[in-house]
């Protein structure tokens, strides 16, 4: 099962609406550990080092912060940008059928 390092920002409806769906995904959320408050490039390294895919609503800036990663040649983790502005239920339904048709690898 993929395993997702939520942005301190991102949205809690979503989470609660995604585990309600499908329980057994594992969300770890930023303000839980010690990476809150730390800079976007922080959660992008300790995304990569423990195979946690990030969800963010910083659409901007840490799509930047990705791409610096990936031209110097440093490990990435997936990231999926989320607009903020999105539906709710979407991103719900979207993530549910990621996580379906997903398998841990991909």
């Amino acid at each position: 099962m993929m395993r997702f390092l939520a942005d301190e920002n991102f949205d809690n409806e979503i989470l609660r609406g995604v585990r309600r769906r499908v329980p057994e995904v594992e969300f770890l959320r930023v303000q839980d550990t010690d990476l809150a408050g730390q800079p976007d490039t922080k959660l992008l390294t300790w995304a990569a080092q423990h195979d946690y895919i990030l969800l963010t609503h910083d659409v901007n800036t840490m799509r930047g912060y990705y791409y610096e990663r990936l031209k110097a040649d440093l490990p990435v983790p997936g990231v999926f940008l989320v607009h903020g502005w999105k539906p709710i239920s979407e991103v719900i339904d979207s993530l549910e059928l990621i996580l379906g048709a997903s398998d841990e690898g991909e």
